[in-house]
Parts: C-alpha cells; sequence; structure tokens
C-alpha cells in the first residue's frame, strides 16, 4: 500500500503539487526516508508535508530540511499528531535523489534518530507583545525576530512563558503564530498565562500551547536553570 497521497493545487498563476506522507507510528529513520522518496517523486518543486506521531521525528525532520535548503515548518494538530511541510524549489530540486533500501542505514546514522538537545532547563519569559522599550512599534518587530531566532538555535529552550501583554502573542492574528507552533511541535511548552487571557477577553483566542496559572509560572521560574526575559 502508498504511504504517499498527491494531489495538484491550483492557483492564479501556477500548480503546485502536493504530496502528504502518512509517517504515523514508524519508527526512525523510516519518516525521514518515506520523506525523501516523497520529494524524489516530486520531480520538481512542489510541496511535501508529513504526518508523524512524535517530536524526535519533527526534529530529524525539520533538520533535514535544514540542511537540503527547503523552507519547512512544524505544528501540533493535536496530542501524538504532528505536520512537518516543506517546500521545495527548482533549484533544491535537482539535487534530489531517490533513496534504497541500502541507504536507510546511512540515513539513520546521519539523523542519528535523536532529538536535538531540547531540554537545557532554560525557561524564556515573554510579559508583553514588543520587545524593549522606546518605539512600540520596534518592539513588536523585534519581538517576533527574537522567537524566530529561538527556533533556529541549536539548544531550544525547555518552556516559555506569557503573561501580561506577553499573552497576544499566543493568541489569533499574533504574527508570531506559525513559529510558537513549530516550537510546540518540536518538544518547547507553551504556557499562557489564563489571569492575563481573561483580562484582555483572549480566554477564547489562544492558538498555541495551553492555559496555566501563577502557581505554575513561579515553579517554572524558580525551578529553571537559566530564565531568559527579552
Amino acid at each position: 500500500m502508498s504511504f504517499f497521497v498527491e494531489r495538484n493545487i491550483r492557483t492564479e498563476r501556477l500548480e503546485i503539487t502536493m504530496i502528504t506522507v502518512n509517517a504515523m507510528g514508524d519508527t526512525c529513520p523510516i519518516p525521514v526516508v518515506k520523506t525523501k522518496n516523497a520529494i524524489k517523486e516530486l520531480n520538481g518543486a512542489g510541496v511535501v508535508e508529513t504526518l508523524v506521531d512524535n517530536e524526535i521525528a519533527v526534529q530529524n525532520l525539520t533538520k533535514m530540511a535544514n540542511q537540503k535548503g527547503y523552507g519547512v515548518k512544524s505544528e501540533k494538530i493535536s496530542d501524538g499528531q504532528y505536520k512537518v511541510t516543506m517546500e521545495i524549489g527548482e533549484e533544491a530540486a535537482a539535487g534530489n535523489t531517490a533513496l534504497s533500501a541500502n541507504d536507510v542505514a546511512e540515513t539513520e546514522k546521519e539523523e542519528n534518530c535523536a532529538p536535538n538537545a531540547i531540554h537545557g532547563n532554560t525557561v524564556v519569559v515573554i510579559s508583553a507583545d514588543h520587545m524593549g522599550e522606546g518605539d512600540e512599534e520596534l518592539g513588536k518587530v523585534l519581538i517576533k525576530g527574537f522567537i524566530y531566532a529561538l527556533t533556529e538555535q541549536d539548544v531550544l529552550p525547555q518552556t516559555i512563558l506569557f503573561y501580561n501583554g506577553g499573552a497576544k502573542l499566543t493568541c489569533e492574528e499574533s504574527p508570531t503564530l506559525e513559529d510558537l507552533k513549530s516550537l510546540e511541535a518540536q518538544g518547547v511548552e507553551i504556557l499562557t498565562c489564563g489571569t492575563c487571557l481573561n483580562h484582555y477577553g483572549l480566554t477564547d483566542k489562544l492558538q498555541v500551547g495551553s492555559v496555566t496559572n501563577m502557581y505554575v509560572i513561579a515553579e517554572k521560574m524558580t525551578q529553571a536553570g537559566n530564565i531568559v526575559k527579552p
């Protein structure tokens, strides 16, 4: 039975080929192997989205995409279900080759079948929807850049806490949602103060992570090895 689902998406200007790979229940390195073969099946530029059931697979797929120069984003769909989407451009597609069975061992060695060192016991605390004082619009650009920069770190934080105005960043229409969802899919805990959501009228607008309380926030901060507050 094929694990590929291929479909064409028409836009006003071009037709984009998208392949969905079902790697639910597969152990390392199979999700990477399936995804690489799906990319070869594109025969050019296109999009491959891979469904997996664990954070290690998300991290290995993200690492592979970054090494190959593909666009990549990840999202936690539900408990035990994640989606990694790769965009393959024409230039990157030119170097793609299919993996044979003999390549599996080499892929396993390359990916190490292990997550990045994400549990460094670092907690990031964000208390506003902007970074620094002075020009607030500049501050909003800076906080967006900071959260994106977190996704690019070799060692990801264990937890990100959002409270006061920072609670706005985890809700609808936040410009940082895609990056926060990517961090969550890679195992970073995203927690937002429930009192703060209620204060700003955002209780039903939360889009990433879960709601927490001040007891948990205090516990996370007092037990952290490092606290980063942008």
